[in-house]
């Protein structure tokens, strides 16, 4: 239960084409499948009976976000905005503004909500962690949070996340305004009032690194199986699955299986695989098979739910700036383009995927003038017994090189690495057709022609 955060990539374009060859290569590489010609992974999922969801920010809402976020899920969890410190910043002055815009999205496009989360230790308002409270005072508080956010959107939202992150990893309590003022019995509680507010939502707990069998999970399993047995309304678990790249816990079916034995559901309700960066092939690989590895695990309990995403794509995840050097934990890239994580995800739940054949487009890398600091470059992508209805071309600077303006494209670069996709006018290359698109860069020392890969 991680912020979702604003892309940091910039975005280059403008400019007109410079004229006479210098060097050049022609790379052949495998264009990825056209995205829109893959069954989507809602219909997958549901062909399964699981949910397929992701978190996401209201305000991105729109254009290729909010196609994606339409089109592939079907469920959203609010990263943010029906968190407390979103939803009643000022004691009594109430902001439903991006949560009221979520749930709309989310019927408009025939999604479930999952409301995330009603008590948690952090992301409160100042009012509330910096007051002075009587456990009286605290309890009404907190009643009046759970029965007013849950009140509002009675019958809209699936599954609430009621009460998040309770444990230490060691399995005890952990120390909050909660438990510290409450005791253990705020969790009862709070299940209890949300109960109340809204008797259709399904209630869970949740919590990360308790994704196998440990110290920490067990407490969470001792908990609920406690709960059930005192008739409080619990049904389910959320296994956040902030996961680390080569790192899925070899023992989670098994766990996912111990909940759902206890008559719960779960639900993988945060995951992503983050890795050291710079991301590359072996590393991409890694991680599809991670991906696939928890949709597998997923997929063969009964009682598992679904899984959602924490942000479907890097542009839109907590990683990079909670883990300095950690990033593409995603299944799309900056640009929204799929990885082999999304198609991992896809297989897992039942699709297929086809790559044509090697060679059938090209990308060729040209110099087409070059001074003593600077340069323009081009690169014409061309397709032979294929099409593209988008493109992505990457490469690696080999000396130093810096982009500095592009055009007929939007490329990024962070440190020698450098991704160009294609504008809004320009995404489809036809069989036998062609796209260029151009930039001009600064160099020193010297300017090798890099190789250009698409992904």
């Amino acid at each position: 239960m991680r912020s979702l955060r604003t892309p940091l990539s910039t975005s280059l374009r403008t400019g007109s084409f410079l004229a006479a060859l210098v060097t050049g290569a022609a790379l052949l590489f495998t264009a990825p499948v056209a995205h829109a010609a893959d069954t989507p992974l809602r219909d997958l999922a549901a062909a399964k009976g699981k949910v397929i969801g992701t978190a996401v920010t209201g305000s991105k809402l729109t254009g290729t976000y909010g196609d994606l976020a339409g089109a592939q899920f079907n469920s959203l969890t609010p990263g943010n905005a029906m968190k407390w410190g979103s939803v009643e910043p000022t004691r009594g002055s109430f902001d439903w503004t991006e949560a009221d815009q979520i749930v709309a999205f989310a019927q408009a496009h025939n999604q479930q909500v999952r409301g995330h989360t009603l008590v948690w230790h952090n992301q409160n308002p100042g009012w509330l962690t910096n007051g002075s409270w009587t456990s009286a005072q605290l309890s009404s508080l907190l009643q009046n949070h759970i029965s007013t956010e849950v009140g509002r959107y009675k019958g809209k939202i699936t599954a609430w996340d009621v009460v998040n992150e309770a444990f230490n990893e060691d399995g005890t309590y952990r120390p909050t305004l909660w438990y510290d003022g409450l005791g253990a019995d705020y969790i009862a509680n709070a299940l209890t009032w949300a109960h109340a507010a809204d008797p259709a939502a399904k209630l869970y707990i949740n919590d990360y690194n308790v994704e196998g069998v440990n110290a920490k999970s067990t407490a969470l399993y001792n908990l609920v199986k406690d709960l059930k047995s005192r008739g409080v309304p619990i049904d389910g678990v959320g296994l956040q699955a902030h996961l680390i790249l080569g790192q899925v816990p070899s023992s989670l079916q098994q766990n996912i299986q111990r909940f759902a034995d206890l008559g719960v559901d779960v639900s993988i309700t945060e995951l992503d695989v983050r890795m050291a960066l710079p991301a590359d092939s072996a590393k991409l690989a890694q991680q599809a098979a991670d991906y696939k590895t928890v949709l597998n695990a997923c997929v063969a309990v009964t009682r598992c739910a679904g899984v959602t995403v924490w942000g479907f794509a890097d542009s839109d995840s907590w990683v990079p700036s909670t883990f300095p050097g950690y990033g593409a934990a995603t299944p799309y890239d900056e640009n929204y383009a799929p990885k082999p994580a999304y198609h991992a995800i896809a297989e897992a739940l039942g699709g297929t995927t086809t790559t044509p054949p090697t060679g059938a487009c090209t990308a060729t890398y040209s110099v087409t003038s070059q001074w003593d600091s600077g340069f323009t470059g081009q690169v014409t992508l061309a397709c032979s017994g294929a099409s593209l209805s988008s493109w992505k071309a990457n490469w690696t600077f080999g000396a130093g090189q810096r982009i500095t303006q592009a055009w007929n494209a939007t490329c990024s670069q962070s440190g020698t690495a450098v991704t160009c996709t294609n504008a809004s006018y320009n995404g489809s290359v036809p069989d036998g057709g062609s796209v260029s698109f151009g930039f001009n860069g600064s160099w020193s020392g010297s300017n090798p022609v890099p190789a250009v890969t698409l992904g």
